[in-house]
C-alpha cells in the first residue's frame, strides 16, 4: 500500500494495513502492532477506569534555587509546587468558580506541515533529535550516523517533558524518547533482520531519555537550549545504562538473569512514554510498550507461557521486529527468559546528578506504565496514579507507609520502595438500559458513579489468592485480573487539578469495545474518539479508598449527537479525537494533547475550562505537522511557554528518507522535536 499524499513506496516492514488515526509505520515502531493483535486481557471483569497529579520540591543548593524560581513563575505548572500543603488544591466547587480566562482564536483543523499557532503567538524549536547534549557529541550528520554519537546526542521520539528550575531564567530540562521509526532515521533500511549492526546499536542509543540545561531568550516566554559552557548537568540515559532495581522485588528469582544473578542491576530502559516529578525533585519516567523489543517469547520455560502472553510478547522473530538480539542476546528469551521481566517499570532518574544510578522502582508494579502522577494524601504519605495503556486495561495508586518530610531527602527516598499498590474499579449510577454504547447521555445527564482501589500487595504481603507478593509486582496485570478490576479504554496520561483537585485521564480510544461491553465510564462502542476522565476522591484525599467520577468529555466532531462537551454548546467548540496526554495551567484549566486523530486532521493541542460557565468550552490551541503526535505538554508556572513534544513528524504511510512525509522543522528530513510556543508581548498562555 502506498499514500497518495506522499506517493511513496510500502517500505519492508509494513506488511498490513492499519485502520483509524495513526499510520501503519506508526503502529509498527511505536507498539508493535498492537491493535492487531488479539486483546490480551481475557478476563471477564466488568469494564472501566480511573486517575491523579504531583507536586515539586528540590533539595540541596541547586534545589533551594529551584524553589525560589517556583515562586517567582518560572517553574512549569505539571510539576506543582514544592510546598507540602500546595499539592493540596485550593478549596473550589466541583463545577463552580469563574474557571480560567481564555481568550485567543482557536487554530482551525488543518493538514498542514507546520506547527500551527494563534495569532499573536510565537514557536521557536527547542532541541531535536540529533542536537548535541553532552560537550564532545559530534553535531549531526543525518547520513553519517553512529552509536557512539547518539548516545551523547537528543535522542530520538520525545514525549514526556518536564523542567526543573535553577534561578528566574534557566532550567534543566529533561524529555523521555519513546521509540525510535528505522525506516525514517535510514535510508534504505531493510528490516531488522537485515539491518547493520551499527544500525540496531544507533536504535538501542536512540532510546531512554535526555536531560538538557535551557535558558529564557529575552523577558517573553521563548526558551533556547544552552549550546556553550560546561553544562554540567547534560546527560543522555540509554537502552544500555546501568541502572538498579529497588524495593520488595528486588532481587527476586523472577528478575535473575546469568549477566545479573543476584536480581538487582537491569541495564537500560524502554518505551518510555510519559511521567512525572516527586517532591523531592527528581523525575519518575513509564516504561510502556517493552514487549515488541523481544524474540521467541514462545520458547520461554513453560510456567511463564502464561505470564509472557498477558503482555503480548511475540512469538518466534516477527518480521516487524528491530532484532535487538542480534547485538545483545537478552533479547532473546530463548536463551534469557527472565529479561522481559527487567523492564515495564517506573524508572527515578535525579536530573540533578548526572553520575547517579537510575532506579527501577519495584514497588510500583510491571505493565505498559503511562504516568506516574504523585501528589501528597492528607497525612502526607506520597501518592502515585499509573494508567496501563492498552485496550482493556486498569488504573493504579501507590500509597507510601511512610509520610513524606520536606527536607528530609534521605528519608523520602525510601517512600517509593514501601506502600500499597492498588487498582481501581468502577460503578455507574444509571440503569444498564440508560447505557447501550451509542455515548447518549443517560437520563441524569451525566455519566458518572463511584469507585474504590482495591488493595493487590503491600510490601512482601500479597492481597492477590495464589500469587506471591513478588508475583503480584511482576505479574501485575495478572493480579489486577484475579481481583475484579474494571476495564478500561487505554489509560493514557492523568494530573490533578491544583485548583479543584480533582483527577483527570485521557483514554485514548478502544475500537474493540461492543455495545455488550459499554458501561457508564466507557460508554461508547467501537470508541475510535477516545474521553476523558474526571475522579474526586472522597474528602478530596488522594490517600482515600472510595471515590467518585464523571466523564466531562466525550471526544469526536462537535456535530454528532453522541459527543460531549461536559454541557457547553457544542456549535462553539473545536472538535477533538484521541485525548492522550494532560496537563493543567495554574487557573486550572485543562491542556489536552492528541495523539492519532481519526477526524482526518492533525493532531493537536487543546485547552478547556473545567469550572464555571465555560467548563467543556474547548477550543484546539496549535496543530503538529503532518504525521506527527502532540506529546508533553507543558504550561510553566508563569504561564508564559507551553512546551510540546512533536513526535514522529513524517511519520505517514509510504514516507521514506528519499520521499518524506514532512519537512518539519528545518525544511529536510523530520526529526523529532521539542517546541516551545508564547505570546509575543509576553502574555499569559491563552490570554
Amino acid at each position: 500500500m502506498s499514500n497518495p499524499e506522499t506517493g511513496g513506496r510500502l517500505l519492508p516492514l509494513i506488511s498490513t494495513p492499519h485502520s483509524g488515526g495513526r499510520s501503519a509505520l506508526t503502529c509498527q515502531f511505536r507498539c508493535g502492532n498492537a491493535c492487531a493483535h488479539d486483546v490480551a486481557n481475557t478476563t471477564g471483569n466488568a469494564y472501566f477506569g480511573d486517575v491523579v497529579k504531583e507536586a515539586l520540591s528540590r533539595r540541596g543548593v541547586l534545589r533551594a534555587g529551584a524553589l525560589g524560581a517556583l515562586v517567582a513563575g518560572v517553574g512549569a505548572a505539571g510539576a506543582a509546587p514544592a510546598l507540602a500543603e500546595a499539592s493540596r488544591p485550593a478549596p473550589a466547587e466541583r463545577h463552580g468558580g469563574r474557571g480560567g480566562d481564555l481568550r485567543f482564536t482557536p487554530v482551525r483543523p488543518n493538514k498542514d506541515d507546520k506547527l500551527t499557532i494563534p495569532e499573536n503567538y510565537r514557536s521557536s524549536v527547542v532541541v531535536r533529535w540529533g542536537d548535541p547534549v553532552l560537550p564532545d557529541a559530534p553535531e549531526f550528520d543525518f547520513d553519517n550516523q553512529s552509536a557512539e554519537a547518539q548516545s551523547k546526542q537528543f535522542g530520538y521520539n520525545c514525549d514526556y517533558v518536564t523542567m526543573f528550575p535553577m534561578g528566574r531564567d534557566r532550567a534543566l530540562l529533561w524529555v523521555n524518547h519513546e521509540y525510535t521509526d528505522e525506516n525514517l532515521m535510514f535510508r534504505d533500511y531493510p528490516g531488522g533482520a537485515e539491518a547493520t549492526e551499527e544500525q540496531i546499536r544507533i536504535g538501542l542509543a536512540g532510546h531512554g531519555g535526555s536531560v538538557v540545561e535551557i535558558e529564557r531568550e529575552g523577558r517573553a516566554g521563548e526558551w533556547k537550549l544552552v549550546t556553550k559552557g560546561r553544562r554540567r548537568y547534560n546527560r543522555r540515559i540509554t537502552a544500555e545504562t546501568p541502572m538498579m532495581f529497588s524495593g520488595p522485588a528486588a532481587g527476586s528469582a523472577l528478575l535473575r538473569t546469568d549477566a545479573d544473578p543476584k536480581g538487582r542491576k537491569p541495564v537500560g530502559m524502554l518505551n518510555n512514554c510519559a511521567g512525572g516529578t516527586t517532591p523531592w525533585g527528581t523525575v519518575l519516567t513509564a516504561e510502556e510498550n517493552f514487549d515488541q523489543y523481544f524474540v521467541n517469547g514462545d520458547k520461554v520455560p513453560a510456567k511463564q507461557q502464561s505470564y509472557v502472553k498477558r503482555y503480548t510478547i511475540a512469538e518466534g522473530t516477527p518480521e516487524i521486529s528491530r532484532r535487538f538480539d542480534r547485538v545483545d542476546e537478552r533479547f532473546d528469551l530463548a536463551k534469557h527468559p527472565n529479561e522481559c521481566n527487567r523492564f515495564g517499570w517506573i524508572v527515578e532518574i535525579d536530573p540533578f546528578d548526572p553520575d547517579s544510578t537510575p532506579v527501577k522502582r519495584t514497588a510500583l508494579g510491571r505493565f505498559k506504565h503511562e504516568a506516574a502522577t504523585t501528589t501528597l494524601a492528607r497525612d502526607g504519605r506520597l501518592v502515585v496514579y499509573m494508567g496501563d495503556d492498552s485496550r482493556f486495561e486498569y488504573i493504579y495508586k501507590f500509597v507510601s507507609k511512610e509520610r513524606y518530610r520536606q527536607g528530609a531527602d534521605r528519608h523520602n527516598r525510601d517512600l517509593l520502595d514501601e506502600g500499597t499498590l492498588y487498582v481501581a474499579k468502577f460503578t455507574g449510577d444509571s440503569p444498564e438500559k440508560e447505557i447501550d454504547g451509542s455515548g447518549k447521555l443517560p437520563k441524569d445527564g451525566e455519566f458518572d458513579g463511584s469507585g474504590e482501589w482495591i488493595p493487590l500487595v503491600s510490601g512482601d504481603r500479597s492481597y492477590v489468592k495464589g500469587m506471591t507478593a513478588e508475583e503480584v509486582l511482576v505479574y501485575t496485570r495478572v493480579a489486577a485480573d484475579k481481583v475484579g478490576a474494571t476495564k478500561m479504554d487505554r489509560p493514557e496520561d492523568m494530573e490533578r487539578n491544583p485548583v479543584t483537585g480533582g483527577v483527570y485521564v485521557a483514554l485514548t480510544n478502544n475500537s474493540d469495545r461492543t455495545p455488550a461491553q459499554a458501561d457508564e465510564a466507557n460508554p461508547r462502542a467501537s470508541n475510535k474518539h477516545g474521553h476523558v476522565l474526571e475522579i474526586v476522591e472522597r474528602r478530596d484525599d488522594a490517600g482515600a479508598r472510595r471515590f467518585s467520577w464523571s466523564v466531562p468529555l466525550v471526544c469526536g466532531d462537535p456535530d454528532d449527537a453522541n459527543t460531549y462537551f461536559a454541557g457547553y454548546d457544542k456549535k462553539k467548540v473545536s472538535p477533538i479525537s484521541c485525548p492522550d496526554n494532560v496537563t493543567f495551567d495554574r487557573d486550572g484549566n485543562l491542556w489536552i494533547s492528541t495523539d492519532g486523530n481519526a477526524l482526518g486532521t492533525n493532531d493537536g493541542l487543546f485547552v478547556m475550562p473545567v469550572r464555571g460557565r465555560e467548563r467543556g468550552h474547548l477550543r484546539q490551541f496549535l496543530t503538529v505537522p503532518l504525521g506527527a503526535e502532540t506529546c508533553g505538554p507543558m504550561v510553566t508556572k508563569d504561564q508564559r511557554s507551553v512546551f510540546v513534544a512533536v513526535q514522529h513528524p513524517g511519520e505517514v504511510d509510504g514516507a521514506s528518507p528519499d520521499n518524506p512525509g514532512s519537512r518539519w522543522p528545518d525544511g529536510d528530513q523530520p526529526r523529532p522535536s521539542v517546541a516551545v510556543v508564547w505570546h509575543k508581548k509576553g502574555l499569559k498562555i491563552g490570554s
